[in-house]
């Protein structure tokens, strides 16, 4: 059996952010019509929630594949030179379960969130939205903005960290990168105030956006939080929002930003207007007025990382790039 093993410079070499939101639109168009098997992903915590091992598979009826995603999820590990999340993409072949190739997760789960984001954002967020905040400064920072450049004219960054010299190393680094001006500022507040999009990509245990700093027509994608103890946004932003959701059943399991609201009685399930996929598939409306304040809750599913494995697989595979070896 042949395999193909995919390292990190490669992943980033063949998923191009560009190529990846379409490759995502894809895969949320199969989600919404039925064409997957999406269990929900396991997580083994370590004591003290220290760190977790996560296991995410899935099946995609329409490239005829199934694979499964096994991460680590460090939080600690920011600022080292580890990335926080860490793990492999196992793709298979629905036919006959052949395994085809080994990738690197790292790579895969920050291209693919931030191009979901871009999707939604493409979506959802107003045309002439020019103001862009960021909340974080790790990984998920940097992907996001280059997402959310290519699908709005950004002409202003603002970017907040609890650790000032993150946010100034990264304003420094971004911009000289994309000849923008990104700005670091002292509190997330200043980063929030007057942004027409605003990405929350940070390990945050409590709040960091409050509804009341929120202005109308904003649009937000809700990254950082992925377990049903830890939220990004506080009550009144979610109340305040219209939000759509990666997908609902994840949402209503582990995303603390909806299920904490929920515990509280100030909110339902039928706060959830409807799903990314079902807004590609022209079921359901996004925005539906100027002043409404949008939200995307990513959580993040295993669908996106088989799908673009699938994509990178199809596409070294056709030139026999890589390195191939003998199971």
């Amino acid at each position: 059996m042949k395999i193909l093993l995919v390292n990190q410079s490669e992943v980033a070499k063949w998923l191009p952010m560009h190529e990846c939101l379409e490759v995502m639109a894809g895969a949320f168009k199969m989600l919404a019509a039925g064409n997957t098997i999406l269990p929900l992903r396991p997580i083994m915590w370590l004591p003290e929630r220290a760190g977790a091992l996560a296991m995410m598979p899935a099946f995609m009826k329409d490239i005829n594949a199934l694979g499964l995603k096994v991460l680590t999820l460090f939080p600690g590990n920011h600022g080292t030179q580890y990335d926080s999340h860490q793990g492999a993409v196992l793709l298979c072949e629905a036919t006959h379960g052949c395994l085809l190739a080994i990738m690197d997760a790292t790579a895969i789960t920050a291209i693919r969130t931030a191009a979901v984001s871009g999707v939604a954002t493409r979506l959802l967020a107003r045309e002439e939205a020019h103001e862009l905040a960021i909340l974080g400064t790790g990984t998920q920072a940097r992907t996001h903005l280059e997402a959310m450049l290519l699908v709005r004219e950004i002409t202003r960054v603002r970017v907040w960290s609890r650790n000032a010299e993150y946010a100034r190393k990264f304003s420094e680094h971004e911009s000289q990168r994309y000849h923008i001006k990104i700005e670091a500022v002292e509190t997330a507040r200043d980063a929030i105030i007057d942004a027409d999009i605003i990405c929350t990509t940070t390990a945050a245990q409590e709040p960091i956006v409050l509804g009341e700093w929120l202005k109308p027509g904003a649009h937000i994608n809700a990254v950082g939080a992925c377990t049903p103890i830890t939220r990004e946004l506080d009550t009144n932003a979610m109340l305040k929002s219209h939000l759509i959701v990666d997908r609902r059943e994840s949402v209503l399991n582990e995303a603390g930003d909806f299920i904490i609201p929920k515990n509280e009685g100030v909110l339902d399930d039928t706060h959830i207007r409807g799903e990314l996929g079902e807004i590609l598939l022209g079921q359901i409306h996004g925005r539906t007025a100027p002043e409404q304040i949008t939200l995307f809750k990513s959580l993040g599913l295993a669908i996106e990382d088989l799908a673009a494995a699938h994509y990178i697989y199809t596409k070294m595979s056709a030139t026999g790039a890589g390195m191939w070896i003998y199971w």
